[in-house]
């Protein structure tokens, strides 16, 4: 078999077969297939498109591509989130901890940035001394002592999807349903979890643009875990405007920490509620309160815990840019609308997104928001505030927001933050 013939298929608009998928990804995960060949079927899948077939197929590939993970010995029932990417989604810092706070164990297998949408990881990894690599045994003793686990899925881990997540990230292939529906669940099912919960953005500054694409996505994952034995419900969650008041690294995780500490924007508590709600009930703990551990502190024990575990100093100050530029409202009005598309391409100009895969990131990077849509504002007042440690991205970053937002009579009807529910 060879890689031109795969590529041909799929170019050609044809289902790929069992041992096409099963040899092709075996062979990009041992090199013998080349990235730009991958990138070449990769943007193939995207324009034509898989059957069911073929994503169960390719999803099991990419599975059997490394070790799977066993969480049998852990006391507590486990409980997974993930969310396809947005704009401010900083949900699972302060989300696992307080799943944790409530008796069960998270497990929770995080990712970089992909595109204008910011990565667990990277957020993280603006703590002073946190570490994203964890060994079995240490992910494991982490559960134990602090209920909960943020880390990068070990190089074990359906090694396959590692390597074409990061090259999908600098082809243009990241929107495609079947490549997203397959990494996340090669990972998840892979990872042992015994319940998931899916956090499908819908709108500007996600993935999936329209209801109907984000429902096609959550169908195709939750039919995935659930079987493989994972039981998986999705919630369709509004990515129009950015989630909280930041986008960048450092910025959302001091963002996270005021939410952890019983305050916090309005829309992040409340998506990560009704997050907390699902996974609890999931991992069969449907009475626990997770407002109440937000209220009395235990959330943030366990993160202390948490980040204690993981080398990180949760006392450590967080990085700040060494650069900021203010954009002042040029009206008084209410602010109708702030894209989330927008922002965080503003927020990637800034350096807190990557555009090659081996490119760092700037902790401190990204973009402040003074005003939320339905915010009445003042001509001259601050709206935003631009972060970087390269002043000379400052050009680039406010050309991507020119047309971000608009200042007008009133704001156009805000959608619920929780838009579907997908079981």
């Amino acid at each position: 078999m060879d890689v031109i013939s795969v590529i041909r298929a799929k170019r050609d608009g044809k289902a790929l077969t069992d041992e096409q998928i099963d040899w092709v990804i075996d062979a990009y995960t041992h090199g013998a297939v080349a990235d730009e060949q991958m990138s070449a079927l990769a943007m193939a899948i995207l324009l034509n498109g898989m059957t069911r077939a073929e994503i169960a197929r390719w999803t099991a590939a990419m599975i059997a591509s490394g070790e799977r993970m066993d969480f049998s010995t852990l006391t507590r029932p486990t409980a997974d989130k993930h969310s396809t990417g947005g704009v401010g989604d900083k949900i699972t810092l302060p989300l696992a901890p307080l799943v944790a706070a409530c008796g069960a164990a998270v497990p929770q297998l995080s990712g970089r940035g992909l595109g204008h949408t910011g990565g667990t990881l990277d957020k993280l990894e603006a703590i002073p001394g946190w570490r994203a690599t964890l060994t079995n045994s240490e992910l494991l003793a982490t559960l134990e002592s602090a209920g909960a686990v943020i880390c990068a899925a070990g190089d074990g881990l359906a090694p396959a999807d590692k390597k074409l997540y990061a090259l999908r990230d600098v082809t243009g292939t990241v929107e495609s349903v079947p490549l997203i529906a397959s990494s996340i669940m090669s990972k998840k099912i892979a990872e042992g979890t015994g319940s998931l919960v899916l956090d499908v953005k819908v709108g500007s500054g996600a993935f999936m643009k329209t209801l109907d694409d984000a429902r096609e996505l959550a169908a195709t994952m939750v039919g995935l875990g659930n079987d493989n034995g994972v039981r998986t419900v999705a919630l369709l969650t509004d990515m129009s405007t950015p989630l909280g008041r930041t986008a960048g690294n450092a910025l959302e995780v001091r963002e996270s920490l005021d939410v952890l500490a019983g305050g916090g924007p309005a829309d992040v508590v409340e998506l990560t509620l009704a997050l907390a709600r699902e996974m609890l009930t999931a991992a069969g703990l449907p009475d626990a309160d997770p407002a109440k551990a937000l209220a009395d502190g235990s959330a943030m024990d366990h993160w202390r815990r948490m980040i204690t575990a993981q080398g990180g100093d949760p006392d450590a100050p967080l990085p700040q840019a060494r650069e900021r530029h203010t954009v002042h409202a040029a009206a008084s009005g209410t602010l109708a609308r702030m894209d989330a598309y927008d922002v965080g391409l503003a927020a990637w100009r800034l350096g807190a997104g990557r555009a090659h895969k081996e490119d760092p990131v700037q902790a401190g990077a990204g973009v402040e928001m003074h005003a939320k849509p339905g915010d009445p504002v003042t001509e001259g007042q601050p709206l935003l505030t631009l972060h970087t440690d390269t002043p000379e991205k400052f050009p680039y970053a406010l050309a991507a927001l020119t047309g971000a937002y608009a200042i007008g009579g009133e704001a156009a009807p805000q959608r619920c933050i929780v838009l579907d529910r997908i079981a």
